[in-house]
């Protein structure tokens, strides 16, 4: 790094030494040097799990220091949400399997980009979501996505994109299409198919483009409903979310509100089915799951709209 004027922000990183092996530590280790090299002070908490890392964040943010949470999308959500609605201010260590939440902020992972950001970056304002009464920061799903990520946060020997890819293969294999009722700011649509996503960020699963029409600022959800189709043609959907360009077909239907409520209905409902809905890579629930937006709710240090990556 450039030499420049000593920082006086004070960072307390908080880490979960049981998540994503040792990638947060091999991450948080060359970028608290750069940071302490320019004069903040770091200070680091290593939680027991993420209800634990919820406290500590609150904690932090109570003694007027910047929370950073080093992780992936679990950990950035779970601190996220702690510090939802208050004044805190959230910094973004990308070190988990997902990052999805990072990535739709265009925060960078390497050290020498993301320092900068962290010591001079002006907090932004994001929204956060809702989800029975939780607050999250990326999305809420319902659906054969819910029972991949099941499958994903079981695997051993897979990560990343493999293991969420490996997991759907398995979901979808044994997946029977659900009858929902969704209701969007009051107005209810009854689909049967595979899932419903009411996204705040548009991506989800380590790097799938869900909802690429999704903004982190704009105070809205947007729903994104895969209906009913062939397991052949849900495979050409899933290697679409790459890019987006699933939202072009038929079987896909994108809608956008302030509240939305996703449960069970027909027979899926009669038959007493019960469904996983999954928030930040996490699995809070089952269905129902009513998911609001609250307007910039968050305060993070990362890049302005304009220049996100």
């Amino acid at each position: 790094m450039e030499a420049r004027q000593e920082s006086r922000r004070a960072f307390t990183a908080i880490v979960n030494p049981a998540a994503g092996g040792s990638a947060p530590a091999r991450t948080l280790i060359p970028l608290a040097r750069l940071l302490r090299e320019a004069g903040a002070d770091v200070a680091v908490e290593y939680s027991r799990g993420l209800e634990h890392a919820a406290t500590l964040a609150r904690a932090a943010a109570g003694a007027g220091r910047i929370v950073l949470g080093v992780g992936g999308d679990g950990m950035v959500g779970r601190v996220g949400g702690a510090l939802a609605g208050t004044d805190a201010v959230l910094g973004v260590v990308p070190a988990g399997r997902g990052n999805d939440f990072a990535r739709q902020l265009g925060v960078p992972s390497e050290p020498e980009r993301l320092a900068p950001l962290l010591l001079d970056g002006a907090p932004r304002a994001v929204d956060a979501i809702e989800a029975n009464g939780r607050a999250v920061l990326g999305s809420v799903y319902a659906g054969v996505d819910a029972v991949a990520n099941h499958n994903a946060n079981r695997a051993r020997v897979l990560r990343g994109s493999a293991a969420y890819y490996a997991g759907a293969l398995r979901a979808i294999a044994t997946w029977r299409p659900a009858d929902y009722r969704v209701t969007v700011d009051g107005a209810e649509h009854l689909r049967q198919g595979y899932t419903v996503v009411a996204a705040n960020s548009g991506y989800y699963g380590s790097g799938k483009h869900i909802a690429p029409g999704a903004r982190v600022d704009d105070g809205l959800l947007d729903v994104v409903l895969i209906r009913r189709a062939p397991r052949a043609l849900f495979f050409a959907v899933m290697r679409e979310l790459e890019d987006g360009a699933h939202v072009r077909r038929p079987e896909v239907e994108v809608l956008r509100g302030r509240e939305v409520r996703i449960e069970l209905a027909g027979p899926s409902a009669a038959s007493g089915r019960r469904l996983p809905y999954g928030a930040d890579g996490e699995l809070p629930g089952v269905l129902p799951v009513t998911v609001r937006v609250l307007p910039g709710a968050l305060r993070m240090l990362a890049p302005a709209p304009d220049t996100a990556l």
